[in-house]
């Protein structure tokens, strides 16, 4: 501003030489801004040649015009020059000039325009009525009818700047519509809107990587369409407007009601219409009076519902038919199902909260990190959302076989599935992508969120008792895996008295010659069979030369190991294994694929380490096989039997000398040593040794299963509990009943008590648990 000079600069404004002109007007928008420059000029009587190039000029000079009046008008100066002439000519501009230079000045004096009464009306500066919002421009818009259409047009341009403003001017045109306008207007300009494809263009442009110069005009029209659903909610259905009177009477008349033959004669003879007793009923609603029905989710509910019927006629009377084949109980209330998903969406776009103070502060932060979680271009699909969503209502009520009285409860998997999909749906995913999840996502998966929300929520409330009962289940839970696992140890088990190791030989026949591991001589038997006595203090075994379908007795099972003498339980198996590789499959272990071999790994169970020499030589080996499951039992024989053959039976399985080390103490060896030919049978058996001698279970199959019990006891007993208001404001809770009216048999129930250590849990024992719109044309 200190260098130029302001009079000769209103002097070149209003020169006979374009070329002068062009240049003054060129220095004026880039110094006009400045309040205080912006007084000198118009002290100077600049402002009447800037309009009148405003009016006049054409090319550069016009644009920079358009733009120094713009920006003169955003610091709040020469609002007394706005008159309908200018305003026209602006709008003319608009509508006709293909300049992109010359749209941006036009489109933003026209958003001044329109914002202004938001801004200073209250300040009685307008003595003008209808001179600025969205009236002021309404005779030029009946010169140029086109004006909306190019607007919208201007949306999908590729200067992002054009876009900028012709969304700011649609934006500022639908909130003094629905700010000023009568009540029956405003939905008519956004119903026209609508039709001329904003809702798609905003939605692409809300897509589309161009965010960072769009992100405020596209942030305030995902606000406005917040301000329109509250709006469109707030409004109660009323029966006495044509409107909403004419919506209810296109719902009933898409459903396709028929007249019975009753009816029709009932009308020939009387001349009178019959009225049907289930006219609205039949549609869904709980009277025959729908009209409160609205009261929570109001005309918004309406809309939805309409446009549900009018898009899917034939699926809507399709539906209606199949419901009335049905008995009242298991009817689904297809009118409460599409106010329940309204109220679904509704909540979960969190509408009643205006995000445009949020969003203008992750603006700041000025992170395109941000961007998913600030613009919902789903919120655009609001009629097809609820489409879908209705839908899946209607897929789960069939799935489920609900009742009536269940409504809520499917309404709560609906709301879910809304959570899930459209909750975690990016910002750059597309509808159909969101549609045909909703109609796909399984039942199962949802009944398994809808626990783990159950849980979350208990646990919010009751975290601490919920820990203690955890640890209480899990308890519970190990001991029963531990009986479980002992009685598999109490009906003993087959196996292979050699590795199978050797893809090559897998046959059994193939193996005439194997090795003990413990003892070191040959094994002339190729089968071992392993069992617990009914004592739990020995384990029984002895070599066969077929395995045969029998299962031997105690009594044909001479050697034994006292496992009082058993020190640890040693094996190969890891704890962690990864389940996306396993080792190849053999004819003993088809059935087994839910563990894999650590190459190389020895886990002591007992808390002996692991050598590491062992594991650096089995890495040099070929890897092309993976090492046998092995089962090696260790222990401290007393000096009497150890140079008595363990097995009379088998004189080639003995077991060697014990040793003693340095300090005089008996050193561990190996009793006995199994190979497992499946995963399964090592969990059984492994795990079993090691419960049975009180030290902690190692396979991830125990893990699983002992958590599997775990959890189910808890949703079992989380399913028992009630909200119950009385509970939690502290009052007593109701007793329970007493025992008196019950049978004799009912009164003298006795558990079979059933411990962990007694023999009275049979092998088939157990119980199993059953898992068991935006904006809609109602008219006409």
């Amino acid at each position: 501003m200190d260098n130029i000079n302001v009079p000769e600069l209103v002097e070149r404004l209003g020169s006979d030489q374009d070329a002068v002109r062009k240049m003054a007007a060129f220095k004026l928008q880039s110094n006009i801004g400045d309040p205080s420059f912006a007084d000198i000029f118009i002290m100077e009587g600049g402002l009447s040649k800037l309009r009148i190039l405003t009016l006049k000029a054409t090319g550069n000079t016009l644009a920079y015009s358009l733009a120094s009046f713009s920006r003169l008008l955003e610091v709040d100066k020469g609002w007394e020059y706005v008159n309908q002439d200018l305003v026209e000519r602006v709008v003319e501009l608009v509508v006709t000039h293909p300049l992109v230079n010359i749209l941006r000045g036009a489109m933003s004096i026209l958003v001044a325009v329109v914002s202004h009464p938001q801004q200073k009306m209250e300040s009685g500066r307008s003595n003008q009525p209808g001179a600025f919002g969205f009236r002021a421009l309404k005779p030029a818009i009946a010169v140029y009818p086109q004006f909306l259409e190019m607007l919208v047009s201007r949306l999908s341009s590729a200067d992002h700047a054009l876009c900028a403003n012709a969304l700011q001017l649609i934006n500022s045109l639908m909130r003094d519509a629905v700010t000023n306008d009568a009540d029956s207007e405003w939905p008519k300009f956004i119903k026209r809107l609508q039709d001329l494809g904003v809702i798609k263009a905003v939605y692409i442009l809300m897509q589309s990587s161009a965010l960072q110069d769009l992100a405020h005009p596209l942030l305030e029209f995902q606000s406005l369409t917040k301000v329109l659903l509250r709006k469109w909610r707030e409004v109660k259905v009323d029966l006495a407007i044509p409107d909403h009177r004419r919506a209810l009477k296109g719902l009933h008349l898409a459903s396709g009601p028929e007249r019975t033959q009753e009816q029709d004669k009932s009308d020939d003879t009387k001349g009178s219409r019959r009225h049907n007793p289930e006219k609205w009923r039949r549609l869904g609603f709980e009277s025959e009076q729908p009209a409160w029905e609205f009261d929570e989710v109001g005309f918004l509910g309406m809309m939805d519902l309409s446009d549900f019927a009018r898009k899917q006629e034939d699926n809507f009377r399709k539906l209606l038919l199949e419901q009335s084949t049905k008995s009242p109980l298991h009817r689904c209330p297809v009118a409460r199902a599409s106010l329940a998903v309204t109220s679904t969406l509704y909540d979960h776009f969190e509408v009643s909260k205006s995000d445009l103070e949020d969003a203008k502060t992750y603006l700041a932060l000025d992170s395109r990190t941000n961007f998913d979680k600030l613009f919902r271009p789903l919120l655009l699909q609001w009629s097809r959302l609820h489409t879908a969503a209705l839908q899946s209502f209607f897929r789960l009520w069939k799935a489920t076989g609900a009742e009536v009285e269940e409504f809520d409860k499917v309404a709560d998997l609906v709301r879910i599935l809304v959570e899930q999909v459209v909750g975690s749906a990016s910002r750059t995913r597309d509808i159909r992508e969101v549609e045909v999840e909703l109609k796909e996502f399984a039942y199962e998966r949802l009944r398994e969120l809808q626990m783990e929300l159950l849980e979350l929520t208990y646990e919010d409330a009751w975290g601490h008792h919920l820990r203690q009962v955890r640890d209480e289940l899990h308890q519970e839970a190990l001991q029963f895996v531990k009986e479980q696992r002992i009685r598999c140890l109490l009906q003993g088990s087959w196996f292979p008295n050699f590795p199978l190791n050797d893809p090559a030989q897998n046959e059994l026949g193939n193996h005439k010659i194997s090795f003990d591991t413990a003892g070191g001589a040959p094994a002339t038997k190729p089968w071992r069979y392993v069992r617990l006595s009914h004592n739990r203090r020995y384990l029984h075994y002895a070599d066969f030369a077929d395995k045969g379908d029998f299962e031997p007795g105690l009594e044909e099972l001479p050697a034994k190991i006292d496992l009082a003498t058993v020190s640890s339980v040693e094996s190969n198996i890891s704890k962690d294994y990864p389940p996306s590789t396993s080792r190849p499959h053999t004819s003993a272990s088809n059935h087994s694929d839910t563990s894999t071999l650590k190459n190389g790994d020895s886990s002591h169970l007992n808390g002996h380490q692991h050598n590491p020499s062992h594991a650096k030589s089995g890495s040099k080996s070929k890897p092309k096989i993976q090492p046998a499951t092995t089962l090696t039992i260790h222990g401290h024989l007393p000096t009497s039997s150890i140079t008595n053959p363990l097995s009379p039976t088998s004189p080639t399985t003995h077991i060697p000398p014990a040793q003693t080390n340095a300090a005089g103490s008996q050193a561990e060896t190996p009793l006995l040593t199994l190979h497992p030919s499946t995963h399964s049978l090592t969990a059984e058996f492994l795990d079993g040794l090691l419960l049975l001698l009180n030290q902690s279970p190692l396979t991830s199959e125990t893990a699983k299963l002992t958590k599997l019990i775990a959890d189910y006891g808890l949703k079992i007993r989380l399913l028992n509990v009630r909200f119950d208001d009385a509970v939690f404001f502290g009052e007593e809770v109701p007793g329970l009943p007493g025992r008196e009216g019950l049978g004799k048999e009912l009164g003298e129930v006795k558990g079979s008590g059933g411990g962990m250590e007694g023999e009275g849990v049979g092998k088939g024992d157990g119980a199993e648990a059953d898992e068991g719109f935006w904006y809609a044309d109602f008219g006409g």
